[in-house]
């Protein structure tokens, strides 16, 4: 069809036609929103480079977790900063570590929401790695039994959904064996199936107190210009049992986004990470753009380019823009 036959416009033209016709839709259910628990009392500490965002103490962690749950929003997903670190990460398998207290504040004091856990080392290891170094770079296999304990913990103190973010190989079949063997079959993973080594997790560096001490983590992250490895580490996953699998991060890897959705029948999910948040927040601020309308933009993108899910700092925002219609 040809104009003057075909007239896009006739349909563009009025607001309830478009939203009519709109093929792609966003809402409050499909965000998840990342916290981040410290330990101690009376603790909110803004992020410098994440305006909005905190370091807070369990007490602000549950009522923030309160306002989550009453914007329609129905998951978080926690991160750790402990009181202390080492070199094995102890607190992160600790019975009585930061998240899981944490998870067990929550899940006590806002039982509808759905409380997901980031399994991961490097924000608990004083060398600010994934795991247990051995010859200057992360030993893969002795640090898989330290994930599946760090697992286990947070199913044992009542996280809903654990989420392992390490990029080590076979960590999803270590977590769903420890899982299942005791008694935890019905607990969901969410593996972090294709998470690149970026540079636009700058902020949540910040955020988690986890950069590292000494080189960097693309020995087990991801190269950013592979396409075609992204659906094998995706595959690896599946196979292992994952039951949702995510990309991270979200704005420069829509294509892998795209590629996941067209390969698996499983729920994809995005991380829209904390580099794209606060350069929305920062060019915001500045004036330059108009931010709810780019934050919901950029939220949309996740969801047309095939997400079901969006781990996203905008959350809340997100949440009220759509409940204003």
């Amino acid at each position: 069809m040809f104009f003057p036959t075909f007239r896009a416009r006739r349909i563009r033209g009025k607001e309830v036609f478009r939203r009519m016709v709109s093929e792609t839709t966003l809402s409050a259910t499909d965000l998840i929103y990342p916290m981040f628990s410290a330990f101690g009392t009376g603790i909110r500490k803004e992020i410098s480079s994440m305006p909005g965002i905190y370091q807070q103490s369990i007490e602000h962690i549950v009522a923030e977790a309160q306002e989550v749950y009453e914007l329609g929003v129905p998951a978080v997903i926690l991160f750790g900063i402990p009181e202390t670190k080492d070199a094995v990460g102890s607190d992160a398998y600790d019975e009585h570590g930061i998240i899981q207290e944490t998870i067990r504040a929550i899940k006590k004091q806002v039982p509808g929401l759905a409380v997901i856990t980031d399994v991961c080392m490097c924000e608990y290891t004083d060398h600010g790695h994934c795991g247990i170094i051995k010859d200057g770079d992360v030993d893969n296999d002795e640090t898989l039994e330290l994930l599946a304990k760090e697992a286990l913990s947070h199913a044992e103190a009542g996280a809903d959904m654990v989420a392992p973010s390490d990029m080590m190989d076979g960590r999803v079949m270590a977590i769903r064996e420890i899982l299942d063997n005791h008694g935890y079959k019905h607990i969901p993973i969410m593996s972090y199936a294709v998470k690149y080594a970026s540079g636009y997790y700058g902020p949540f560096r910040e955020a988690a107190e986890s950069t590292p001490q000494f080189g960097d983590r693309r020995s087990y992250q991801m190269d950013p210009g592979n396409r075609r490895e992204a659906v094998r580490e995706a595959r690896m996953d599946v196979e292992e049992g994952a039951d949702i699998i995510m990309v991270k991060p979200g704005l420069p890897y829509l294509d892998i986004v795209r590629d996941l959705r067209e390969e698996f029948d499983l729920p994809v999910a995005v991380y829209n990470v904390s580099g794209e948040y606060s350069m929305i927040k920062a060019a915001g601020r500045a004036g330059w753009i108009d931010e709810e309308r780019v934050m919901m933009e950029t939220l949309l993108s996740f969801k047309r380019a095939g997400a079901d899910l969006i781990l996203t700092y905008h959350a809340k925002e997100a949440a009220r823009v759509l409940k204003r219609g």
